[in-house]
């Protein structure tokens, strides 16, 4: 008897260890950011819906709101969009125009690398040729 109860113990510390290392997964998922990529698209998608219709109840065309907002998906930033031209049409809503900028691009590590490839181009056009430099700078 003393052998049948220690072997049943033994395997129910067994069973308690192992079911509480694979709970502690997600625990160190979050820890370390790694994230579920079906978690990941369902973010961007509702992130992308709420994007889109902010853009149209501000007034914003589709194509700005696909260049302010270049990170997200297309296809989520004009369901919202189309969702919201809907609604403010049907209940007759003026769009409201924004009081802030519009926020700046999450920076990715390759990005960092071209902003300092553009800067050096630039500045190696501006350093050749000074006024066709002032004649760009004047067009914008």
């Amino acid at each position: 008897m003393p052998n049948t109860l220690a072997s049943s113990l033994r395997a129910s510390l067994i069973a308690v260890a192992l079911l509480l290392s694979l709970s502690a997964c997600d625990m160190i998922q979050q820890q370390m950011g790694i994230e579920d990529q079906a978690a990941k698209d369902a973010r961007a998608d509702a992130d992308g819906k709420a994007v889109g219709g902010a853009c149209r109840q501000s007034g914003r065309a589709i194509e700005d709101c696909y260049a302010i907002y270049s990170w997200l998906p297309k296809a989520s930033t004009y369901e919202g969009w189309r969702d919201m031209d809907a609604y403010m049409r049907d209940n007759k809503l003026e769009t409201v125009e924004p009081q802030l900028p519009p926020v700046a691009a999450p920076v990715t590590p390759g990005a960092k690398k071209k902003a300092a490839a553009a800067a050096a181009t630039t500045a190696a056009a501006a350093a050749e040729d000074p006024a066709a430099t002032k004649k760009a700078a004047e067009k914008h």
